[in-house]
């Protein structure tokens, strides 16, 4: 309810049953009286924007509902630890890997193949697997954010350093580079700036895969605290923690990107 009109038996902010709201409406109509005025929301599934504005405040102060169960901000800080110790990971791997393939016909040939048939295995099939071999603590959730991020960053960080202008590496061979002096001095400085994009857009991949991850026997971490504040019809505290992961992911990103701008001023179009 916005306004209360005419009618003495509602009140501004009360929650009434459409059925209600417009006979109590009609009657006052009827009367010449001043209807009542509200907005149509779902008291359940869609709380209203102020309840979710409020509890993005009131979820880091809200006890659990359960006593031995983890506040908001220990969920939170479980996830992105999780995230950022998986990509870390993944990068370590991966990044060299991609490299290697995008600069050497023969190791791509020998290592692309077989990330392109691994690439298409989803990885929450590996979920149970994860869980008997590694046990149910950060172990598999590691595991399967790695998985669903490390063959799709050899793939696109070797193609990313494929782009690097021939012209580079031939100008460096005629001042007398060889491969592996091409490769630390030529290739890898081009090609920098945009493997360094390309792992702020994964960095999102990872987060993706974090939500699928945390799904497999976990007491912990932000997909926990949904999934516990859903069962309790505490949607307003469900859609403000998506908020806030959509915000970290924003921060983030910008944080990179003007890190980006100071780490390669040697790029063209980068503001200092």
């Amino acid at each position: 309810m916005t306004d209360t009109g005419s009618v003495p038996l509602l009140q501004v902010g009360d929650r009434v049953d459409k059925t209600i709201f417009y006979a109590q409406a009609q009657q006052a109509v009827n009367h010449n009286q001043r209807p009542p005025e509200g907005i149509l929301v779902n008291p359940i599934y869609l709380p209203a924007l102020h309840e979710v504005a409020k509890a993005l405040v009131t979820s880091f102060t809200t006890p659990p509902p359960e006593a031995s169960g983890p506040w908001f901000h220990q969920s939170l800080w479980q996830s992105i630890r999780l995230v950022f110790t998986a990509f870390i990971l993944s990068s370590i791997v991966g990044v060299p890997l991609g490299i290697l393939c995008g600069y050497s016909h023969t190791v791509s040939r020998l290592t692309e193949p077989f990330v392109e048939f691994f690439r298409y295995l989803p990885a929450p099939a590996f979920g149970a697997l994860a869980v008997a071999i590694l046990g149910i603590n950060d172990a598999p959730k590691l595991a399967i954010i790695i998985i669903g991020t490390l063959f799709q960053q050899i793939l696109i960080i070797a193609n990313t350093t494929r782009m690097v202008d021939k012209n580079l590496i031939e100008a460096g061979y005629t001042l007398g580079t060889h491969k592996i002096k091409s490769l630390l001095h030529v290739v890898i400085p081009a090609a920098l700036p945009d493997i360094y994009r390309d792992l702020r857009v994964l960095l999102g991949w990872a987060w993706t895969y974090l939500i699928i991850a945390e799904l497999i026997g976990t007491t912990s971490g932000i997909t926990w605290f949904i999934t516990q504040q859903a069962r309790y019809q505490n949607f307003s505290n469900v859609y403000a923690a998506i908020l806030i992961i959509g915000f970290i992911g924003l921060v983030c990103d910008v944080l990179l990107m003007k890190l980006g701008q100071r780490l390669f001023k040697w790029t063209v179009g980068v503001k200092a």
